[in-house]
């Protein structure tokens, strides 16, 4: 039905229990993708539909029986809150009192110490009343009440599914089976996030709410486990487990040994002042960190801290003195996970994709890993290390430990292997002579904090061929790749550089992704041949800048001179043609307290006229910024005649709080220089500002100029004057 008409609301709402996303439509790899889902979710009715395991029943208990009841209610009141009731605060509350009732009744039916049912009874009341608390502080609308419960609710509901997972291990009724729903519940529940915020355009399918959703609708192990909790409780009791067989004890050096590997780089680190292992490097700690849920980002921290402080030796010696199958597979196991997921970190880590936001490593210490604005990864050593220690350390409980082929599993097999694998693979790596490290940050320009004035940090030939091969987007390098490490790739570009030979470029665009002409510029700093060709693009670019302002100095040098109708206080030709990089030129006085000159409002007022305007304590002119000008200045002690032949453009405003000089300059790029100052000797103000502007030809390079006259002199007025309105550019 959803092929044929395309909707697939009706499927997706009965599979993920919400409404289908916006552009989602019946197409055949939805369908697709649901299947799996569904065959999950059907798989999971039967698993709480099928009843007890037949057989003789345990004797009757009213406790158990109310357990039995309560739990099987629970379980068909999630059904009916999503299918038939929409949600609403009080449901939810109403199902929290239901745990509470719940709770007890587990504390009441546990055979167990009394220490462990007190820390279920504890843990599983915080965790009701976190969710009636919850869901009122929903219902009431406060977000930020709400934000602070969730967290709180989430340790909570692990303080309650911790002990109780326990205490069901140790009750002989439930089966293994049941605990392990339980704690693939608590892992699912870990890994999904509480809320994320995912941005996507019109018709356009969110992936990461896709992949969430299905997520969602993928995790039935919680309601599995309630229902064969109280399936066992009612089935007869499972057979009593063999006893547990230790392993023969092997030469304690080995074991030793394998204890102290872990400590070795957990060690290091820490004398470095590192206590994490891992750090916000790569996709697995980037996907928990913006995609996981709070308890996912707790859980993430916590074991990148214990294992950076060698807490996996603990687990060694625990596993090495007990020496239980079980244990010694579980240690191999961790060990090998936890070295993988330390190279899967390091080979996928993108520095670039690290957003400079405050808070945004989550509970990393940005005293660590950020240094002007930019993430950095060298305080410690890298994760490779602790992999080579974890494998190495796994490796060799393998040895000790395994079982005689005849009793050796086939996943055993493949579990050596893919250790064997990563400790040939990787021991290399990490042991390999490291060298110094020069950072992305180590290239930016340092302030200094006296004269607060950047300064260009002083580099060695060999620092400023890496600096700009971190900077450089086509070099995909590791932000901890050693700088000996570069400039031997460097060398190697230099010589199919030099060579140009047509296979090896070729072969270098495809396998590295690299162009010929792309390098010229990176490779310059040590490759002679890259450096040659960038020296002679920039002698023909000082030539061509070089013929460009000779011509533009011709241009205002064949300009007439502007003869005053009476005697001027001073006048000044500006001999060099003057540009800006917006066309704006302005001067500072003494403005009031409230002005900002930045809000630009006296730049709105000049487009007005298009050529000045003035308030107290600033007057700006305009001009052309793609063409140079030349430009007279000339003050007055009295009002000179209005000149408006040869114009194309006349203004005059006024000109308060000068403070002393009128200094016109372009301050945007930062004020240096400037026209000689229009300010009459020992007189403060008002002055009016007269403007003359005028395009010219000119056959040169330039193509055409403009002439700029600008008076100054004592008035009164405010009054903005124009003798002249802009004429056409020629």
């Amino acid at each position: 039905m959803t092929l044929v008409t395309g909707k697939v609301d009706f499927v997706w709402w009965a599979v993920v229990r919400e409404s289908a996303m916006e552009g989602l439509t019946g197409r055949w790899w939805v369908v697709l993708v649901l299947a799996p889902v569904v065959a999950v979710q059907a798989w999971a009715y039967w698993q709480v539909l099928r009843g007890p395991v037949r057989g003789d029943s345990p004797p009757r208990d009213r406790w158990v029986m109310l357990l039995r009841w309560a739990i099987y209610l629970n379980v068909a009141w999630s059904f009916v809150e999503y299918t038939v009731f929409p949600w609403t605060w009080w449901q939810s509350a109403l199902s929290s009192v239901w745990h509470l009732g719940t709770v007890v009744l587990f504390f009441l039916v546990l055979r167990s110490s009394r220490w462990l049912r007190l820390a279920v009874l504890v843990g599983g009341t915080l965790s009701g009343l976190a969710g009636i608390t919850d869901s009122v502080v929903y219902g009431l609308g406060s977000p930020e009440g709400l934000l602070f419960v969730t967290r709180w609710y989430d340790l909570f509901w692990l303080a309650w599914m911790l002990p109780i997972l326990v205490a069901q291990v140790r009750d002989p009724r439930w089966s293994r089976g049941t605990v392990g729903f339980g704690v693939l519940s608590v892992v699912m529940g870990l890994l999904h996030p509480s809320a994320f915020i995912v941005a996507y355009g019109y018709d356009q399918v969110p992936v990461e709410l896709l992949v969430w959703s299905l997520f969602g609708a993928l995790n039935v192990f919680g309601m599995i486990w309630q229902a064969r909790s109280a399936h066992d409780l009612a089935s007869p009791l499972p057979a009593a487990p063999p006893r547990r067989v230790r392993a023969t004890a092997r030469w304690w050096p080995w074991f030793a040994l394998a204890v102290v590997l872990p400590m070795v780089p957990a060690a290091v680190n820490l004398a470095r002042g590192m206590p994490f292992w891992h750090g916000p490097r790569g996709e697995i700690e980037r996907f928990i960190r913006e995609d996981g849920g709070v308890a996912a980002v707790r859980a993430w921290f916590a074991l990148d801290v214990l294992v950076g402080v060698g807490v996996p030796a603990l687990l060694i010696l625990a596993a090495v003195l007990l020496r239980t199958r079980r244990l010694l597979r579980g240690t191999v196991l961790v060990l090998v996970l936890t070295a993988t997921v330390g190279v899967i970190g390091v080979l996928t880590n993108k520095p670039d994709s690290w957003d400079p936001i405050p808070g945004a490593l989550a509970w990393y210490p940005e005293s660590l890993f950020v240094r002007d604005q930019q993430i950095v990864l060298t305080g410690g050593i890298s994760p490779l290390w602790f992999s080579a220690a974890l494998a190495a350390s796994a490796f060799i409980l393998f040895l000790l430990y395994a079982p005689a082929p005849a009793e050796r599993p086939r996943h055993h097999v493949l579990l050596a292997a893919l250790a064997s694998a990563v400790l040939v693979t990787f021991l290399p790596t990490a042991a390999h002579s490291r060298g110094p490290v020069t950072t992305a940050a180590d290239c930016e320009p340092r302030q200094d904090q006296v004269t607060f004035q950047y300064e260009e940090p002083k580099l060695t030939t060999a620092q400023r061929f890496v600096c700009r091969t971190r900077k450089d987007p086509a070099f995909k390098y590791v932000a901890t790749a050693p700088d000996r490490a570069l400039l031997a790739h460097g060398r190697q570009l230099c010589g199919i550089y030099t060579r140009n030979d047509p296979q090896e470029v070729a072969r270098l665009r495809a396998w590295q992704g690299l162009q010929r002409d792309a390098l010229t510029y990176p490779l310059a700093p040590i490759c002679p041949r890259a450096a040659a060709v960038v020296k002679a693009a920039e002698d023909a670019r000082n030539k061509e800048f070089a013929e460009w302002e000779a011509d533009a100095q011709r241009m205002c040098d064949a300009t007439p001179r502007h003869r005053p109708l009476i005697k001027p206080a001073k006048a000044t030709r500006v001999t060099e043609p003057q540009r800006t990089d917006y066309g704006v030129m302005e001067a500072y006085g003494t403005p009031e307290d409230d002005y900002d000159p930045a809000d630009m409002s006296l730049l709105d007022k000049a487009q007005d006229n298009g050529l000045v305007a003035a308030r107290p304590g600033h007057v700006l002119i305009l001009t052309d910024s793609d063409t140079d000008v030349c430009v007279t200045v000339e003050t007055y002690a009295r009002r000179p005649p209005v000149e408006t032949k040869g114009w194309d453009h006349v203004v005059e405003v006024g000109y308060r709080k000068a403070g002393g000089s009128i200094v016109l300059a372009d301050q945007i790029a930062g004020g240096e220089g400037g026209l000689p100052d229009l300010a009459l000797d020992g007189y403060q103000g008002p002055y009016r500002i007269r403007v003359h502007y005028a395009w010219f030809p000119w056959e040169g390079e330039q193509g055409a100029g403009q002439r700029l006259l600008v008076m100054a002199f004592p008035g009164k007025s405010d009054k903005v004057v124009t003798y002249r309105k802009p004429g056409r550019r020629p």
